[in-house]
């Protein structure tokens, strides 16, 4: 997995494209991209990157890939991008009024555990409704 698999995402291609320039994309952006990024990236690559934001040291990426891989976050949905898109300066999704933009389920292929995940915690969620 590859940038140019991250790049078939508009949100990703953006924040790939600030950090480039070594933009600072905000807590929430950083999170974001570390969320999506450490399926496609391999971990000192994900630091590499992280660590172009002006803000972010290199112990704070270490940290924080860290986390994303201890927790195994799955990717966030667009609806928590755009909830936390408000909570900072820097816009994580591009082009939030289309309702296509900043879906990564939609523009990426995750590894297939990342699905099986998301299964599993509905039909646990369904399990805890019906009792």
């Amino acid at each position: 997995m590859t940038l140019k698999e991250l790049r078939k995402s508009e949100m990703m291609a953006h924040l790939l494209d600030a950090l480039e320039k070594g933009k600072d994309i905000g807590h929430y952006g950083r999170l974001t991209f570390a969320m999506v990024a450490h399926h496609f990236l391999e971990e000192a690559a994900l630091i590499e990157w992280l660590q172009k934001d002006r803000d972010f040291s290199e112990a704070d990426a270490k940290a924080l890939v860290l986390q994303v891989q201890g927790k195994d976050y799955n990717p966030p949905k667009r609806d928590r991008i755009l909830e936390w898109q408000q909570q900072q300066e820097f816009p994580i999704c591009p082009n939030s009024d289309d309702p296509d933009a900043c879906n990564v389920y939609r523009d990426l292929k995750f590894p297939g555990h990342v699905y099986d995940h998301i299964s599993d915690y509905y039909e646990h969620k369904a399990e805890q409704s019906t009792q």
